[in-house]
């Protein structure tokens, strides 16, 4: 078996999640341990809240859950929604549709729209639903679905939503960090995000932030929610030294703290911008290479993961391979796309020598891939 030294990456991870981990990072999450009750790590956990409000463009309170983006996504259902109420859920994608499957599971009535994985979702489309039943309690819609890279307009769709007596949840997982976000301004009233994707930490910890017309629906929602339930969070965080319930996950905690520390001192601005700046040199490059996207016809695409189709000649498993071999991790595609397609993740700590290291492994696969003949390297 490999031993793996301190400083040593068996592979430079071009996947949508987890991420690379700075090494500032993953020393900052090898610290002693410090209580989670103690003022040292209250302070760890004071800045961490009030360095991740600009990733949201808040000015609520962002509720660090504990756990995977997945059950923060479950947890906002629980805490807002009762059995039997109905909602929407945009559904194209794969990430899109687990969350609409885990609303089902709690008696939720779900009603899917937008379900071609080839195209954005349509704010107009959710009008038209809304307008024919008023009765609808919240629409669900994935900023960046990864399974696809689609981007979806949430701006848009808020402004449609806004308008009605309906709330608006919005999976942020794969985009809070790297794509520009203005939860007051667009009018949402439910997002998410987690510490493994552009927040460049370890998997596990999540955070959400809530409109005041989330806070007062939670009033009358009859959910079970338990350990999900987001006012024990809310009241242990307003104490004089913040606080969550029961035993904190420190080390994720400073993880993310020194994360977000990163974020800023590079500016978010400029962060948003290397995100967008890398993906287009993804984009291009594969085009070079004489390779198309999986879904060319989608109106807005995420700087955060790119989804490649491949020639019918061309092996995913093997090319995917053949790049693992380089020392280059990326992800399988999805859903129908699997067979003939893989996706290259570019957020967090994502640089564009890693996406030119990338790009020439690629080319190095496909010339050495002896049934590439429909790329052209």
């Amino acid at each position: 078996m490999t031993s793996l030294g301190p400083d040593d990456a068996p592979y430079l991870l071009m996947t949508p999640g987890p991420t690379r981990v700075p090494e500032r990072v993953r020393r900052a999450g090898a610290r002693a341990m410090l209580h989670h009750r103690t003022s040292q790590f209250s302070n760890e956990l004071s800045d961490l809240l009030e360095l991740i409000r600009p990733i949201f463009g808040t000015q609520q309170s962002v509720l660090p859950v504990h756990t995977t983006g997945r059950g923060a996504l479950e947890a906002s259902l629980c805490n807002l929604l009762s059995p039997g109420d109905a909602i929407i859920a945009c559904c194209n994608g794969a990430f899109g549709e687990m969350w609409a499957k885990i609303a089902e599971s709690y008696g939720i009535i779900v009603r899917r729209i937008a379900r071609d994985w080839k195209r954005n979702v349509e704010p107009n489309q959710i009008a038209e639903q809304l307008d024919a039943d008023a009765s609808i309690k919240a629409v669900l819609v994935a900023y960046c679905d990864t399974s696809t890279a689609v981007r979806n307009d949430v701006a848009s769709i808020a402004r449609v939503v806004s308008k009605r007596p309906t709330m608006l949840f919005v999976d942020g997982v794969s985009a809070l960090g790297g794509m520009p976000f203005a939860f007051d301004e667009w009018g949402v009233d439910v997002a998410v995000t987690a510490s493994q994707k552009c927040l460049m930490s370890s998997p596990g910890l999540s955070f959400a932030v809530l409109s005041d017309r989330a806070w007062k629906a939670m009033e009358s929602a009859r959910l079970p929610r338990g350990y999900w339930d987001f006012r024990p969070i809310r009241e242990t965080l307003g104490k004089r030294r913040p606080e969550t319930p029961g035993t904190t996950p420190v080390h994720l905690v400073l993880q993310v703290a020194e994360a977000l520390r990163m974020i800023h001192e590079e500016g978010l601005d400029a962060v948003l911008r290397r995100h967008e700046q890398v993906a287009s040199t993804v984009r291009r490059g594969i085009r070079r290479l004489g390779l198309e996207l999986q879904c060319p016809n989608l109106d807005a695409l995420s700087p955060t993961v790119t989804a490649i189709a491949l020639p019918d000649a061309v092996s995913s498993k093997t090319l995917r391979q053949g790049l693992e071999a380089r020392g280059i991790l990326t992800a399988a595609a999805m859903g129908e796309f699997e067979p003939r397609g893989f996706r290259i993740g570019h957020m967090g700590d994502i640089r564009l020598n890693d996406v030119e290291r990338t790009l020439a492994a690629l080319s190095e696969v496909l010339i050495s891939t002896p049934a590439a003949a429909g790329a052209t390297p």
